[in-house]
């Protein structure tokens, strides 16, 4: 049942107690930037669904994520508003070879196509829409095979790509990519259309993780378009965006941070300083300075949004609300925890007041669960039961008292009792939260098994092992059958299960094993030298030494060592 996984996002970690939320909700916002189509040409058939009545939607879009900020399309909504095809200088529109008659008509069915698939593809008929690509695919490989590889092939495999990526076929998208990059490898810079189609490209090469790819051809489309357009044009925005986003994900943080910058400075030179459209690429700047651990300087952008939007709708608008959010993460980061915790209570207040979002959203609900393990951290228990408790009633209210999310909430508060030694209280909320799991999933379900080594520690906790014990090794048993014998869900198991063996007397040889196996499966997943495995390895040589196994000890002993060192500005062991 996702609902019980953790949130992966939280506001600040600064302790080990965690708190869940509903994974599926996200507090990130997209720029959406439409496709457009600047070139005309001809000489691909391009094939329609007979039957099919066209839809006046708007554009499919390839959306390059950004951070969070605000909720909904408030960010960048005025961005590329005005197609490029009718503001294009004339330079790219070079038809010396092609009668205009005919490059409008092709123009025409590229259009034509895309508001086709887009039309299936919103309507719910995926099917129809992969057998239109796969027409249009066969199409246009005849072309290649024929010895054709224009622009013309390259625009219309770009259409059958973009369709690709909203059908979800990533496969296909590759292949076609690399279809399209053997074309305009070959084609000058001052081809028509080429620009957005390399633009197009950079943000599928993203989608599909193939990062210096997209980086190679974002580059070059901007190149092409400071040639034609200059420095300070609109039409930059969106490549600019696509590439920093690209070279932040890859650690290349100081450049990202330099291109978003270029965009503020753009956008400012023809929107103006006020202008709401800044928000999207200060919320970028501001996250990924938040990344690099420098909060001081993340505080200037989302500071500046908070102006922004207090000054254009008011300090009682829901997007306000947002940016108190926002900037409450930096004050979290710099260790502010009164200033943390006032800006998340009053954003939460002025979400609330304002209907901007309806008190069982997701992203709120994530919002006063991030508030929550920060109040506890910080030694402010009682206020996050609280909120807790405001959660439950909230869900209840909207979702009915069986609804899985209630359970979700239960285990939240017993964490929070578990964290106050209140055991008794986090044993009552944790059967209670299987009972409500168990009336929507069977009982070997693998969701079951996070209550249930929860209250497996709150039973050995209450000195109640061998109950303890025999919870555990169902939960092992579930896990096992579920992830396999080598998962990160059985390996923390098997670790529950070691601690509450050894309160029972186990047999130390038969706890080393379980050990050794804890070992090889966080090795597995997190890396021989990771600082997952420090505990584990302390676990292990105690054992071996106190089993006399000295020659087994010894080289553990030397790489705890080494470890301990390497991460001893982190965690005290």
């Amino acid at each position: 049942m996702a609902a019980l996984l953790p949130s992966s996002n939280s506001i600040c970690r600064m302790g080990h107690v965690s708190f869940f939320s509903n994974p599926t909700s996200s507090s990130r916002c997209s720029l959406c930037f439409p496709i457009y189509f600047q070139y005309s040409s001809y000489g691909v058939k391009l094939y329609r669904v007979p039957g099919v009545a066209m839809a006046h939607l708007r554009s499919l879009t390839i959306c390059a994520k950004a951070g969070s900020v605000v909720h909904g399309t408030e960010l960048g909504s005025d961005l590329g508003s005005s197609s490029p095809l009718t503001q294009r200088s004339n330079p790219l529109l070079d038809r010396s070879n092609h009668s205009l008659n005919d490059a409008d008509d092709f123009e025409k069915q590229l259009e034509e196509l895309f508001d086709e698939v887009k039309s299936l593809i919103s309507t719910g008929k995926i099917t129809d829409a992969v057998d239109l690509l796969q027409a249009n695919y066969h199409a246009v490989k005849e072309q290649l095979d024929a010895g054709f590889s224009g622009i013309e092939e390259a625009a219309t495999l770009d259409i059958i790509a973009l369709g690709s990526m909203g059908v979800g076929n990533l496969k296909m998208v590759g292949s076609l990519l690399d279809a399209m990059s053997k074309i305009v490898d070959s084609l000058d810079d001052d081809e028509m259309l080429l620009d957005s189609i390399l633009v197009h490209m950079g943000s599928m090469y993203s989608a599909i993780d193939n990062s210096q790819k997209s980086i190679f051809v974002y580059e070059r489309a901007l190149k092409i378009m400071d040639d034609v357009y200059g420095t300070h044009n609109m039409f930059l925005v969106s490549p600019l965006l696509g590439l920093a986003k690209v070279l932040g994900s890859i650690g290349r943080a100081i450049e990202a941070a330099e291109i978003y910058k270029r965009v503020i400075n753009i956008m400012e030179s023809n929107y103006g300083a006020d202008s709401a459209d800044l928000v999207l690429p200060l919320a970028c700047l501001g996250n990924l300075l938040l990344d690099q651990g420098k909060a001081d300087d993340a505080e200037h952008p989302f500071t500046r949004i908070l102006n922004l939007y207090t000054t254009q709708h008011g300090e009682t608008d829901g997007r306000v609300g947002m940016a108190l959010c926002s900037l409450a993460h930096v004050k979290c980061a710099q260790g502010n925890a009164d200033e943390t915790v006032r800006l998340y209570r009053k954003a939460l207040q002025v979400i609330k007041d304002s209907g901007y979002m309806t008190l069982d959203d997701d992203i709120m609900e994530k919002m006063r669960i991030d508030l929550v393990e920060f109040l506890h951290v910080v030694g402010r228990s009682d206020e996050g039961r609280e909120l807790l408790e405001e959660c439950l009633v909230i869900t209840e209210k909207y979702k009915g008292k069986d609804h899985p999310s209630v359970a979700t909430h239960l285990i939240n508060l017993a964490t929070s009792y578990s964290f106050s030694k209140n055991y008794a209280e986090a044993e009552r909320l944790l059967r209670i939260s299987l009972r409500v799991m168990m009336k929507s999933v069977g009982p070997d379900d693998p969701s079951i098994t996070f209550p249930m080594l929860h209250l497996a520690v709150t039973l050995s906790n209450l000195q109640r092992d061998k109950e303890a014990e025999r919870l555990t090794l169902d939960v092992l048993r579930i896990r096992e059958a579920a992830f396999g014998k080598e998962s990160l869900p059985v390996g923390e198991a098997l670790d529950c299960l070691v601690s509450i063996q050894t309160r029972l007397g186990e047999d130390d040889k038969k706890l080393l094993g379980s050990l050794k196996r804890v070992l090889e499966i966080q090795e597995k997943e997190f890396g021989p030298e990771s600082e997952e495995i420090l505990i584990t390895l302390k676990k292990i040589v105690y054992y071996l030494d106190k089993l006399g196994k000295k020659q087994e000890k010894f080289p553990l002993q030397r790489r705890l060592s080494v470890l301990r060192n390497k991460y001893k500005h982190t965690v005290q062991y």
